[in-house]
């Protein structure tokens, strides 16, 4: 007689089956998705307190703008006063640069343009001005630095003081020459663009002002490049490969193009709100600022994690002491000259890899 125990048949729960083969297909996804570069970037940005430092530098860069406009058209003015056609560039740059900042005509900007062209430097009030100016750009200057620099998980930079303070401000004025700039280049390629439609017998002006736009915004596109560029690798002072700085900043270019387009409907939520209608304005510049931030610090970010992947070390005297503070925590640890020696050998590689890709 059979025993019934060998009839019985010992299935397993389908249910269970499923979710298991449903995981064993999902993992390997999330843990590609984990391991990708813009996840590895952003993870990165998170543990440097990302957020936190794009706050500080948005609250800083709001004070900073302000001064830098008082004293850029106070300076500048007296170029751009004569030529209408440069004049309205300038400022639509800076307008299409920073939504909000000034007025076009709807009652929705800051700052009047009439004031701008109006602004002087003589006086007690053009002094506090540049006192103004130079202790709001340095200090944002000098914070985006630092913010810079943790990106990369290395330390203050050493310099000397009144050096550092004199490129900054070079790094300012040169910013700022490159807005007109960009504004000339602006009119020069809608002017352009309007004889080229000449040429061949196209008056349609809706189709002159999107090709206008594509030229602004391209300008624009190649400013923040070049911003970018200056922010990583002079104000910051990190060495970062060329071929890594430029896959950066051509990414962060294109967010922040991308801000600045959508930058209306970001600003528009703040003036909406009736509870902060008395300084929706200020209160939209500044979560501009913040998103700005946000951006060009996640940017720094993405580069810092591919030069990681590459295991290119970019402070040979912070790597070599960062590894000498390893080998003395060996020792301190009881691991003597002599004792084990080729352990000793495979934790320092170990270590060094380690370091490497910090």
């Amino acid at each position: 007689m059979r025993d019934e125990r060998d009839d019985t048949v010992h299935d397993s729960d389908p249910d269970t089956d499923a979710a298991g083969g449903l995981k064993a297909k999902v993992m390997p996804l999330v843990e590609k998705v984990k391991g990708s570069r813009p996840v590895r970037a952003f993870q990165r940005y998170l543990r440097a307190s990302g957020p936190i430092l794009a706050s500080g530098l948005a609250y800083q860069a709001l004070f900073a703008v302000f001064a830098g406009l008082f004293v850029g058209f106070a300076v500048f003015g007296t170029i751009v006063a004569g030529n209408i056609g440069l004049r309205e560039a300038v400022i639509g740059v800076i307008s299409d640069s920073v939504p909000g900042l000034i007025d076009n005509g709807d009652g929705n900007g800051a700052i009047s343009p009439d004031v701008l062209m109006n602004a002087r430097v003589y006086g007690g009030i053009g002094v506090i001005a540049l006192i103004g100016l130079l202790v709001t750009a340095l200090g944002f200057l000098n914070a985006a630095r630092g913010a810079t620099r943790q990106l990369f998980d290395l330390p203050p930079a050493p310099e000397n003081f009144l050096k550092a303070r004199l490129r900054d401000l070079g790094l300012a004025a040169g910013f700022g020459v490159l807005i007109i700039v960009s504004a000339v280049l602006s009119v020069v390629g809608t002017q352009a663009t309007d004889f080229l439609l000449d040429l061949v017998g196209i008056d349609d002006s809706t189709l002159a002002r999107v090709l206008g736009r594509i030229v602004t915004l391209s300008i624009m596109f190649a400013v923040d490049a070049v911003a970018l560029a200056a922010l990583f690798r002079i104000l910051s002072e990190v060495r970062i490969p060329w071929r890594h700085l430029r896959e950066g900043v051509l990414i962060g270019a294109a967010g922040l193009g991308g801000l600045k387009i959508a930058g209306g409907l970001l600003l528009g939520g703040a003036s909406s709100n009736p509870l902060i209608a008395s300084f929706a304005v200020i209160l939209g510049l500044l979560i501009w600022f913040n998103f700005v931030c946000q951006v060009i610090l996640i940017t720094g970010a993405w580069i810092a994690t591919s030069v990681k992947d590459d295991d290119i070390i970019l402070d040979e005297a912070v790597f070599a002491a960062r590894l000498e503070a390893a080998r003395a925590l060996v020792r301190e640890h009881g691991m003597g000259d002599e004792e084990d020696e080729d352990a000793r050998g495979g934790i320092f590689a170990r270590l060094k890899r380690r370091l490497s890709r910090r």
